[in-house]
């Protein structure tokens, strides 16, 4: 039986790091035009300035705008977002937490196909800003088994390797509340770059992390949690 007293859920929501192709300095347009060709192929329209706003999805590119995060304590479900336009400085803040409440050895972290995307990506972006990754998100010489990774995405696998369930499809599946109500993934940047609401992509972000916990639940056999015992802390 999973405690789920020592996990920490989360989500992260990414951006492309300037709003637009053109305003990339010269050294980055080059290389991301490399990987346009990459990304674009098959495409006939396909242009360094018509993919750039994949860019979000590479760490190399992107940037991370909020982790949202949630805990239970006792019968408690707490949500916290690190929110921020400076991305350094929501990085060091979540760093502080995972190195102060998850650094022993039962602790662990769990996101929705977080081993290939979020948990990497945010190892790679605090690398970039110089903060000292935290010693749970360190995998250097462990074996897949021996990392402190719990990903809702590979439970439902059950080791197959073919495809990817998205969040929102095993929520309607097991009759979880959608946390695709508002926006989606493809529209964060949009809502960041034109519309500047930061709000709207956490409180996204933070329904995410909500269903991440609901579906760990529902693996398990326990009752949902209920919107009665949510409780939103910043």
């Amino acid at each position: 039986m999973i405690d789920f007293s020592k996990i920490l859920f989360l989500d992260i929501e990414t951006v492309s790091q300037e709003k637009s192709f053109g305003q990339l300095n010269e050294r980055m347009q080059k290389l991301w035009s490399h990987k346009a060709e990459q990304i674009g192929k098959g495409g006939e329209n396909a242009t360094p300035e018509s993919l750039y706003d994949r860019a979000a999805i590479y760490a190399e590119f992107g940037k991370i705008v909020c982790i949202s995060v949630g805990f239970f304590n006792g019968s408690r479900f707490r949500l916290k977002s690190f929110c921020d336009h400076d991305e350094k400085a929501l990085l060091k803040e979540f760093a502080a937490v995972l190195d102060r409440y998850y650094n022993t050895p039962d602790a662990q972290l769990c996101a929705h196909n977080g081993k290939e995307f979020d948990f990497p990506y945010i190892a790679r972006r605090m690398l970039i800003n110089g903060i000292q990754i935290p010693r749970i998100l360190q995998v250097a010489g462990k074996k897949p088994w021996e990392t402190n990774f719990l990903d809702t995405m590979e439970f439902w696998k059950f080791g197959d390797y073919k495809s990817f369930t998205s969040l929102d499809l095993l929520c309607a599946i097991l009759d979880i509340p959608t946390p695709k109500d508002d926006i989606n993934g493809s529209e964060v940047g949009r809502v960041y770059w034109q519309e500047n609401d930061l709000h709207r992509i956490q409180t996204y972000c933070q329904k995410d992390v909500l269903a991440i916990a609901q579906l760990m639940r529902r693996y398990n056999y326990l009752p949902l949690i209920t919107e009665d015992q949510v409780d939103y802390t910043n």
